[in-house]
């Protein structure tokens, strides 16, 4: 039977709670993302995230050959949803034509496409809180 070195990782949260004086709660995110000091950080073991394959080589040591493409169903969650997030973004974003709906419902759908394509296109774009204020 073959032997294989399987990489495993899962995500521990590290938060920190400061004050920071801003003229509005928006302006105090902005502070906190900045802040770069990490000296009191608390890891919270209680939250911590799922356990994910992110690297696997056959045989008894890592990195002894090339890595095997790790199956996608074992990879991270949250990735595996941004791939589809990214996948149905493409989809949306292909011209839109009435394929099969009435002109009324392509007409109702047609505004919700073209919202959900700039609310996907801003957070990609790491935009989103200038998106939901437009």
């Amino acid at each position: 039977m073959p032997l294989f070195t399987v990489e495993t990782t899962y995500h521990l949260p590290v938060y920190r709670q400061r004050i920071y004086d801003a003229p509005s709660a928006e302006a105090a995110c902005r502070l906190a993302i900045a802040d770069e000091g990490w000296g009191d950080g608390q890891e919270d073991v209680d939250t911590s995230g799922e356990t994910y394959v992110t690297d696997i080589w056959e045989g008894g040591e890592a990195d002894a050959g090339p890595a095997i493409p790790v199956p996608k169903c074992f990879g991270e969650l949250v990735q595996r949803k941004a791939d589809l997030f990214d996948a149905l973004l493409a989809l949306l974003k292909e011209p839109a034509q009435p394929m099969g709906l009435s002109r009324h419902d392509f007409e109702r759908w047609l505004p919700r496409a073209l919202a959900a394509i700039g609310s996907a296109d801003a957070i990609t774009a790491g935009n989103e809180v200038q998106r939901e204020r437009s």
